[in-house]
């Protein structure tokens, strides 16, 4: 009798174990599979759904350095087995990913192991953004499989401010979340926009917890802000010390303070500066002279954020000096993203100068939010110069940025201005749309089959030139000609043959970078009957698919205010005439603009062409009327040319 109560007793306690809500997934087994599950073949709140998670769970220990993911996805449709092919994004000498397994349950129970290869990958997302991924493809995925896939995520760098991002590209039936924290700092979080019904993150011992259901899909949306800033999520923030009941105003002033004294000690060098500033600048120079050799000799100095990762071999034949303050950056010419920053307000100041350091917010991931009290959302650092009655914002720091812009993801954002009393809040310049311009000139031939042939040339300037060079900088001669060559290509419907002829200063922080091509489309024209029609818009290809949905779900958010501008020669074949142009279209509503003009110069169709956009962000009650001036956009540029033989 006591062997078997023993035995009840075991039993009692692995079923416990089995079915515990919070129990970790070790690297050698998978959850139980529900037969309803199995015979699912859609999901009443998700309607329409190609596929959609039955679970996920993140379990991260900021301890062991460490984090385990688990997903079970259940395939509905024929688009939804696309969810074979499984990407896990990794930061390459940082992370690793390990105990890797995944299998495909079929719609009759039976499990297709997966034993293939898995692949690393550079994942080139919107607007350049690139990534390394591990990738694989699970076995035998059809509809009504069950697919799952779990592995480890280790790290060998100091835990960040970890975040669970709840929403995902499928509906979520359940999903959970643990955290155990880094016992060296206090840690407090923040959550926003939980699904309905879901409880906040609570502490269950030494481990924070927390368990969601039924999660909508994430929509993602050309021109949207930042996908993170939108989603369901709880953020973590780790301090040395933090006072929950201290005010705001008082929590960033002390913060301030504190900032500020280590800015001032790594600036206060003035008689190196004074003697650096004048190998720098003349006597004679205006305020502004002064201000750009300073900012380009800066500039000139080797920027060690943006170079390549090197082996630890390499790192050790440089021997590197460090840098103790900016008597060291300016005499070891060379410095970091925010050291070279402190040089440049050490040589302002020392130059006569009134000049401030900001720590400052980008608003590429996150928007900053001041009532989180979270330092670390301040993750940038720009300097404030005053000069003629203006605030300008500098960040040479930040390679490839022409003198008077800062990165796009550093403009109109609240920033923190530092000084002995702890400083006040301010908020950096936004550049207008005719500083950041793609100009676009073509000088073409038409032949009589209706193909056209000629010259282009594209000048980008201010960020649109920042951009191209940021995105390319550690890339080979022939990828960037790749590359500009690819972006011609996407402007022109059908098949171009496009060739860059010319060398760009891709090295250059020069506000403008210039491509030459030779440039050649077949069948451009339409021929019809006697006739040959001409579009008027050369390169709005991309253009023709912008706010095509009648329903928005997001607001609509531009990086930064910009233009395009296009100026096209045809000349037509030889006795052909124009018969008939467009009538002319200027629609301008302030915040958006859009000019087109159709001239017959004696043998040429000269078409002018330009779209501004003068705003960042608007609501989504205004999208029908942005909708609606697209499509009388793209009703013009739809307009044509009509030119025939003879006189």
């Amino acid at each position: 009798m006591a062997a078997k109560r023993t035995l009840v007793f075991l039993v009692v306690v692995v079923v416990c174990v089995l079915l515990s809500p919070w129990r970790r997934i070790t690297a050698d087994e998978w959850l139980p599979i529900d037969p309803a599950d199995l015979k699912m073949t859609s999901e009443p709140k998700a309607p329409g759904a190609p596929a959609i998670y039955l679970y996920r769970q993140v379990d991260r220990d900021d301890q062991e350095l460490k984090e385990s993911r688990y997903a079970r996805i259940k395939i509905l449709t024929e688009e939804g087995r696309k969810n074979a092919d499984v990407e896990l994004p990794f930061v390459k000498d940082q992370e690793q990913i390990k105990d890797l397994k995944a299998r495909t349950i079929r719609p009759d129970g039976s499990v297709a192991n997966f034993d293939g290869k898995v692949y690393e990958k550079t994942v080139v997302k919107a607007h350049g953004v690139k990534y390394l991924v591990k990738t694989f493809t699970l076995p035998d995925v059809q509809v009504g499989s069950i697919i799952e896939y779990r592995y480890t995520n280790s790290w060998t760098y100091y835990p960040y401010d970890p975040v669970w991002i709840l929403s995902a590209e499928l509906f979520t039936k359940h999903a959970k979340f643990s955290l155990i924290p880094n016992s060296r700092f206090s840690l407090r979080w923040s959550w926003r926009l939980l699904p309905d019904g879901t409880a906040p993150p609570a502490k269950d011992g030494k481990t924070i917890r927390l368990e969601a259901h039924d999660i909508p899909a994430f929509l993602e949306e050309d021109f949207m802000p930042p996908p993170n800033e939108l989603k369901a999520r709880v953020n973590f923030m780790y301090s040395n010390e933090y006072k929950p009941e201290m005010d705001p105003e008082k929590f960033w002033k002390e913060e301030g303070k504190w900032e500020a004294k280590w800015v001032e000690e790594y600036v206060d060098k003035p008689k190196a500066m004074e003697r650096a500033v004048a190998q720098i600048i003349s006597p004679n120079d205006s305020p502004e002279v002064k201000l750009q050799k300073i900012y380009a000799r800066v500039q000139q100095l080797r920027n060690i954020s943006f170079e390549e990762e090197k082996s630890e071999k390499e790192t050790e034949r440089e021997k590197q000096k460090g840098n103790h303050n900016v008597e060291d950056v300016w005499k070891n010419q060379y410095g970091n993203r925010w050291t070279l920053d402190w040089l440049f307000l050490g040589l302002v100041r020392a130059a006569g100068f009134e000049a401030y350091p900001v720590m400052v917010s980008r608003r590429n991931v996150y928007f900053f939010s001041p009532s989180l009290l979270n330092p670390k959302q301040l993750d940038d650092r720009v300097v404030l110069v005053k000069i003629g009655g203006k605030d300008l914002y500098f960040d040479p720091g930040t390679e490839f940025t022409p003198y008077g812009y800062l990165s796009w993801s550093e403009t109109q954002v609240k920033g923190l201005k530092l000084d002995k009393e702890g400083g006040g809040w301010v908020t950096t310049s936004l550049p207008k749309s005719e500083d950041s311009v793609v100009n676009r000139v073509a000088d073409l031939s038409l032949d009589e089959t209706g193909n056209v042939e000629g010259k282009l040339t594209v000048t980008y300037t201010g960020l649109e030139a920042q951009e191209r060079r940021m995105e390319e900088r550690n890339e080979d001669e022939a990828d960037k000609k790749e590359f500009l060559e690819d972006e011609v290509k996407g402007w022109v419907p059908g098949n171009a043959e496009v060739e860059l002829t010319n060398k760009p200063e891709w090295k250059s922080s020069s506000a403008t970078l210039l491509g030459e091509f030779s440039f050649k489309v077949q069948g451009w024209a339409s021929p019809t009957g006697r006739r040959m029609l001409i579009p008027v818009a050369f390169f709005t290809a991309q253009d023709k698919h912008l706010f095509e949905h009648a329903n928005r779900v997001h607001p609509v958010y531009f990086e930064y205010p910009f233009q395009t501008k296009d100026e096209v020669n045809v000349t037509l074949p030889v006795n052909w005439t124009i018969k008939s142009l467009p009538p002319a279209q200027n629609q301008d509503q302030q915040i958006i603009a859009y000019v087109l003009k159709v001239e017959d110069k004696q043998g040429q169709a000269h078409i002018s062409r330009a779209l501004k956009v003068n705003m960042l962000e608007l609501e989504v009650k205004y999208y029908p009327a942005l909708r609606l001036y697209f499509q009388q956009v793209k009703t013009s540029d739809e307009q044509q040319i009509v030119v025939q033989p003879g006189g």
